[in-house]
């Protein structure tokens, strides 16, 4: 009996199945949230480069970008991040033309749902 309960403690069979079994749901789940943080920069990238064009066009292309609803309109058009479309509006300040963005970027955990808000400004003179 004495030498059955020595080889147990010896046996290494499905030691590889326990590492992955600890080690697996770590490695998965920084994956997954490498790619949702992934995705949040680039809706935050996406914003910034939107507010920054309508802000542009609002003082050098007059003619396109005449009025706010079509400054707001031209910033809408150039988002190309996931999700829903964000929200602009605009605004003459002392810098020159501003146009402000922003959006609720949500991350779906499964069982629980984070938002996580973004907003961006630029100011063009």
């Amino acid at each position: 009996m004495g030498t059955l309960h020595k080889n147990a403690w010896n046996d290494e069979r499905g030691a590889t199945a326990v590492e992955f079994a600890i080690v697996g749901p770590i490695f998965i789940t920084l994956v997954i949230s490498i790619l949702y943080l992934c995705m949040a920069l680039l809706v935050a990238g996406s914003l910034h480069y939107d507010v920054e064009e309508g802000a542009r066009c609002a003082s050098v292309r007059t003619t396109v970008c005449s009025d706010a609803s079509t400054i707001v309109a031209y910033a809408q058009s150039r988002y190309f991040g996931p999700g829903s479309s964000p929200t602009f509006s605009y605004a003459a300040a002392a810098c020159g033309k501003s146009v402000n963005g922003s959006i609720n970027y949500v991350v779906d955990l499964g069982l629980k749902q984070i938002t996580v808000p973004i907003s961006a400004t630029a100011c063009f003179p």
